[in-house]
């Protein structure tokens, strides 16, 4: 690409990176995982579309660093290769002087990119990276920039962050404060989180239009998937049905598929492309771990904002699924792990480890009135407890809020709408 065609597009940017900064963003629980002391390069990864550009236009406000950025999800760029890095880097110390730190938006649309970055570390610049998920997968990270890397997972908002957004007290304890948390989180139950969506800015089929981008665009183009409309109608079935222990044999009989690898490998590119999130059987045997995996979908609003998404009216489902999202946050930040249980006698939704050690159930239920479902839900919790020695309970509903002892054991009765705020206060 010609030098003057690559400074004009870069100035381009500036602008329109400028403009970004000026406006004001929710602040992101993961802005704190970004570590600018570190000699690590910074990697943003998640979903398209959940604001990992925003984030990092957050954190670089507040670093008071100089920086310079340029985004490679650019049509003009396209055709850029990995030779031609050198000439963005020097119009970039031309446009924007001397810098400490380079912000890269969209790396992985260039070839060798990590050659690049590799170099630029051994200088001591400071590196803040996004990437399409589908394409900056975790394995290629560790492969290509040989542990220099802190990765930082960001899902789309948080029921906190959606309050942040919409002005919701998340504190107050009156009459009405309570009430507009119920309505906000009825409303974020249906909407999920991805910005975009909850700003009104998009149109009816947004959800639809970017799951399509991601499995047939994204996974599809990356690994030359040949028959592209099973890999985009098993996607759609298991958002269809989630949360779901996955079945392969199930979908390679559903699909007509001829072989189970490539069913196991077109399940696995979903989910490397945050399209859905895993959660393992918690046991000692590796093998029941990794053959039993359950399912759920990164955001909620994959569940009903797709074409015949029929499943997406269960509020149970629904609750469950952020319940799970909301322990994923968690647990990356204390350094735990989240399994789930299940035996002849009981099941337990969620089950938190940090190492070998159980730490605490969740067991959800979005109403628990009937006298049938409570029990069930309870004695589940209580024989989960006898047999993996655990006593920090909790059964998250739609509204109830109590605690009860029975035999010893104390279970914790959560509304939803107030736990997944709680530990965010304390």
């Amino acid at each position: 690409m010609e030098i003057r065609v690559l400074e004009e597009v870069l100035r381009d940017q500036k602008e329109d990176f400028q403009h970004l900064m000026k406006k004001n963003f929710v602040s992101r629980r993961e802005e704190e995982q970004v570590d600018f002391n570190s000699p690590l390069a910074q990697v943003v990864i998640g979903v398209r579309r959940c604001g990992k550009s925003t984030l990092c236009c957050n954190v670089l406000k507040k670093s008071g660093l100089s920086f310079a950025y340029v985004n490679f999800d650019d049509e003009r760029l396209y055709g850029l290769g990995g030779a031609e890095l050198n000439d963005v880097l020097s119009v970039l110390y031309k446009i924007y002087g001397d810098f400490e730190c380079l912000f890269i938006d969209e790396i992985q649309n260039i070839s060798e990119w990590f050659l690049f970055v590799n170099r630029l570390l051994r200088r001591e610049m400071k590196i803040l990276i996004t990437g399409s998920n589908a394409k900056l997968l975790s394995g290629e990270l560790a492969t290509h920039l040989t542990g220099r890397h802190n990765k930082i997972e960001l899902f789309p908002f948080s029921f906190q962050e959606y309050c942040d957004l919409f002005n919701i007290d998340k504190d107050s304890k009156t009459t009405k404060e309570i009430a507009f948390r119920r309505e906000a989180f009825d409303n974020y139950l249906k909407t999920g989180g991805f910005p975009e969506v909850l700003k009104n800015r998009v149109p009816k089929n947004y959800i639809d239009t970017l799951m399509k981008n991601i499995i047939e665009t994204d996974i599809c183009q990356r690994y030359r998937i040949k028959y592209t409309s099973t890999l985009s109608k098993i996607a759609w079935h298991l958002m269809n049905i989630v949360p779901t222990v996955v079945n392969y044999c199930d979908l390679q009989d559903l699909f007509a598929v001829k072989s189970l690898h490539t069913v196991e490998n077109y399940v696995a590119y979903c989910k490397n492309a945050y399209v859905f999130a895993g959660l393992q059987k918690y046991s000692a045997k590796s093998r029941q771990r990794i053959t039993n995996e359950k399912f759920y979908c990164i955001d909620v609003a994959m569940m009903n904002g797709r074409e015949n998404a029929l499943r997406g009216n269960n509020l149970g489902w629904r609750l469950e699924n952020i319940v799970f999202i909301e322990l994923l946050r968690r647990s990356k930040s204390q350094m735990q792990d989240v399994y789930y249980y299940s035996d002849r006698s009981c099941e337990i939704d969620f089950v938190v480890c940090e190492r070998n050690k159980v730490v605490s159930f969740y067991q959800v239920s979005y109403d628990i009135s009937a006298e049938k479902t409570r029990k069930r839900e309870i004695s589940a919790l209580l024989q989960g407890a006898r047999k993996l020695n655990c006593s920090d309970l909790y059964l998250i509903t739609d509204h109830e809020f109590c605690d009860i002892e029975e035999n010893g054991i104390t279970i914790k009765i959560r509304p939803a709408f107030e736990w997944v705020i709680s530990r965010c206060r304390s």
